[in-house]
C-alpha cells in the first residue's frame, strides 16, 4: 500500500467524527436513512500528489483543508449554510451545504481561510500544475430526490448532517426512500 492510500484508508476505518474524535462508539445498530428538509449541495474536494519529491508544493494543502473545517465548524451555520462534512483522511472531503449560494459565498470570502489558501496555490502552481492535482465536484440536490440507507454504522455521510430516521416500512428499500418514488 502507498502513502496516499494511507492516509485515506486511515480516516474510513478509524471513523474520525469532524472534530477527529472517533466516532466507533456511536455506532447504531438497526437500519437507518437519512432525511434533510429542502434541498442541499453535496461537494467533494480531493487532492491527488503527483510528483512526491516536490513535498512544498503539496504540504502545505495537507494543512490548509482540516483548517478550513475546524473554521467552518466554528461559524454559525445559519451564516454559512455549512452543514457539515465526512473525511477521507487528508485527500478527500465530502461536504454538505444548505446551498450553492452559501458554498460559493464561503469561497469567495476574503475574511475566511479558503480564499488565500486558493489564491496561495495558483500562485505556488503557475508553472507546475501537474505536480499537485485538486478537484471539486458540486452536486445540488432537490429535496427528495436523494436515498441512502446506513446499517451498523456511526452517523455518517449525509447521516452525521441530516436527521436519521429507521430504514423500514415505506423506507425499506430505495425506491420507497425517494420522495416521489421514482
Amino acid at each position: 500500500m502507498h502513502w496516499p492510500l494511507c492516509i485515506c484508508w486511515r480516516g474510513f476505518v478509524l471513523g474520525e467524527s469532524q472534530n477527529g474524535i472517533s466516532a466507533m462508539a456511536k455506532i447504531i445498530n438497526e437500519r437507518m436513512t437519512a432525511q434533510i428538509e429542502g434541498d442541499f449541495v453535496v461537494f467533494l474536494i480531493g487532492l491527488k500528489v503527483n510528483v512526491w519529491w516536490k513535498i512544498h508544493k503539496w504540504l502545505p494543502l495537507l494543512k490548509t483543508m482540516p483548517a478550513m473545517l475546524k473554521e467552518l465548524d466554528a461559524l454559525p451555520a445559519q451564516e454559512t449554510g455549512f452543514l457539515g462534512y465526512t473525511s477521507g483522511g487528508a485527500v478527500l472531503s465530502v461536504q454538505y451545504w444548505r446551498s450553492f449560494a452559501h458554498l460559493e459565498a464561503y469561497a469567495k470570502s476574503q475574511e475566511h481561510a479558503h480564499f488565500p489558501v486558493w489564491r496561495a496555490f495558483n500562485k505556488r502552481m503557475k508553472h507546475s500544475r501537474g505536480d499537485v492535482g485538486i478537484w471539486h465536484e458540486t452536486y445540488l440536490v432537490r429535496a427528495g430526490e436523494y436515498e441512502n440507507v446506513y446499517s451498523g454504522m456511526p452517523p455518517h455521510g449525509l447521516g452525521r448532517v441530516a436527521d436519521l430516521v429507521t430504514a423500514e416500512g415505506a423506507r425499506s428499500d430505495a425506491r420507497g426512500r425517494l420522495k416521489d418514488n421514482a
